[in-house]
């Protein structure tokens, strides 16, 4: 892996590891700043967040078009301003697809979501445009004929998906000219799905039920890259695992191992995703700029294999 060099501020990044997402040749941060929540930030905040993840050594930042109704996109624009030099330095991800009370992957809807971004970001194009949960109507001949135009236009540079399993991104693909290059998945110390069915392999337990398709896997297989959303969060959106007193035992681990490392349980909790082989990217959304620099700080660790296992039988999974 190798390490950025500098931020729009003309400043040097830390050494915040890279990426090299679905080994294309594009160098991206290995943590990835999540805006979805910067919409209710004033633009002296939001401004601030951003030039921290920055200096932090961040140049992938995520969006779509459903945040705070499009007003996350509106936000970014307005902090990052107009300096066409930062813009060449950033990867601006967005996803479209999901509309009120259903999914929508025609082409009118994506080439029209497209341009509505493109005009909220106040940008030319978008790095990487991703498909935001499965459409159980999507016809793929539509989607390659939106995708080649955004792409001939100039307006997406690189596509994806978020939440596909094996099946759907191979109908998808039989259709592409293009290569996708990203599927988003929820993925957390205490969201283990894609690990856990691989560890309990042949066993007639529930941590065996393979309900995904072995994504974790073919994503390795297929050169695409995993981005981890909520990677601080357990169940659906039901709240932090960290500090909760839900996860005595998790905390007590993360918290002996934060200490011993000389960071935080964030930290932990990220340098644990960022320890997988598969060069998972996590996507976090902290809007506090103090956090944002704790996170960062897992690019600057490593968790030993042993240490990885106790975590992962900390939050309540048995080894077979």
């Amino acid at each position: 892996m190798q390490n950025s060099t500098s931020s729009g501020k003309g400043k040097e990044f830390i050494k915040m590891k890279t990426i090299n997402i679905a080994n294309s040749g594009i160098c991206a941060s290995e943590i990835s700043l999540g805006c979805m929540r910067i919409a209710n930030l004033t633009n002296k905040d939001a401004s601030t967040l951003i030039h921290t993840a920055l200096d932090e050594g961040i140049n992938f930042f995520d969006h779509a078009d459903i945040y705070a109704g499009g007003k996350a996109e509106e936000v970014f624009a307005k902090a990052i301003g107009t300096d066409l030099a930062l813009r060449e330095k950033i990867m601006i991800q967005t996803k479209c697809g999901i509309r009120q009370g259903y999914f929508d992957f025609s082409k009118e809807h994506i080439l029209a979501s497209v341009d509505k971004s493109l005009k909220r970001l106040n940008t030319e194009y978008i790095d990487v445009l991703l498909l935001h949960r499965p459409d159980a109507l999507m016809e793929p001949e539509e989607v390659a004929e939106a995708f080649n135009i955004l792409q001939n236009n100039g307006k997406v540079r690189h596509f994806g998906v978020s939440n596909q399993n094996p099946m759907q991104i191979e109908l998808l693909s039989r259709y592409l000219d293009q290569k996708l290059i990203i599927n988003q998945l929820q993925f957390s110390i205490t969201n283990t799905g894609m690990i856990d069915s691989g560890i309990n392999v042949n066993m007639e337990i529930d941590s065996s039920i393979n309900r995904d398709g072995s994504i974790l896997d073919y994503c390795r297989l297929k050169d695409i890259t995993i981005q981890a959303w909520s990677p601080f969060q357990y169940g659906f959106f039901q709240g932090v695992f960290l500090d909760n007193d839900k996860f005595p035992e998790l905390n007590k681990t993360i918290d002996k191992l934060a200490e011993t490392k000389g960071v935080t349980n964030s930290a932990i909790a990220i340098a644990w995703i960022l320890r997988h082989p598969a060069k998972i990217q996590p996507i976090v959304g902290t809007t506090n700029v103090i956090r944002l620099k704790e996170i960062c700080r897992a690019s600057e660790i490593e968790i030993t294999r042993q240490e990885w296992y106790e975590i992962y039988k900390a939050a309540g999974n048995q080894l077979p």
